[in-house]
Parts: C-alpha cells; structure tokens; sequence
C-alpha cells in the first residue's frame, strides 16, 4: 500500500505499473475527502480504508474508487464503485456514491494528486 498526499505527488506511469499487475487493469484507492490523501495499491478497499484510519482519517470521509490509468484524462479514469461505500446512515444506498458533491471533490483530489509526467 501506498499513501498518496499532496507533498507525495503519484506519476501516471507508476499508477500504470501498478495496473499491469491487475488482471483488470486497474488499482483500487481510497480517497479522505477531509485531509485529501489517498491510499493506493492493495487487494481491497477495506484494506486500505483501515490504513487511512491508522493515519488520522475518519471513516465518514473515505470513499473507495477505482482508478483505470490507460483512461487518463477521460470521464472513465475514476470509477466510483466499493463495498466501502455503502452507507445507509450517510444517505449512500449503494456501493457508488450517490452524492455529486462528493464524487467531484474525489475528482478534484485525485487529478491534484496524479500527475502525468
């Protein structure tokens, strides 16, 4: 796993070696909308929302997503899909995320944090 903060900016070209290690061709992250960071690189979002936790981030700010490098720069580079994301008591009924506001901060996030050099 990776933690990912603006002082610790991620090439694309890393997030593409760590996609061709996936079968699908993607790396799951989790994203702290609150302090925007992100965890990257670990089999599941769970994992990484743990790691999070560790560092100082509450579990009502991390969403999980999937990042798909090869479609950099499209609508499809983030899909917002997680287990993690079901939460009923935060109005988000399904593994998405529901809310638009939150789904552009994650974008938002990641484009500050990914960069393609």
């Amino acid at each position: 796993m990776k933690q990912i903060t603006k002082n610790d900016k991620l090439k694309l070209k890393e997030l593409n070696k760590l996609a061709d290690k996936s079968y699908y061709q993607l790396v799951k992250a989790v994203v702290d909308i609150k302090l925007a960071k992100m965890v990257i690189d670990a089999p599941l979002h769970s994992d990484q929302e743990q790691e999070l936790m560790k560092t100082g981030s509450r579990q009502e700010n991390l969403w999980g997503i999937n990042l798909y490098p090869d479609k950099y720069g499209t609508d499809d580079f983030i899909e917002f899909d997680s287990m993690i994301n079901l939460r009923p008591n935060q109005g988000n009924f399904s593994r998405g995320i529901d809310n638009p506001k939150i789904r552009q901060q994650i974008k938002i996030i990641v484009n500050n944090l990914i960069k393609n050099e």
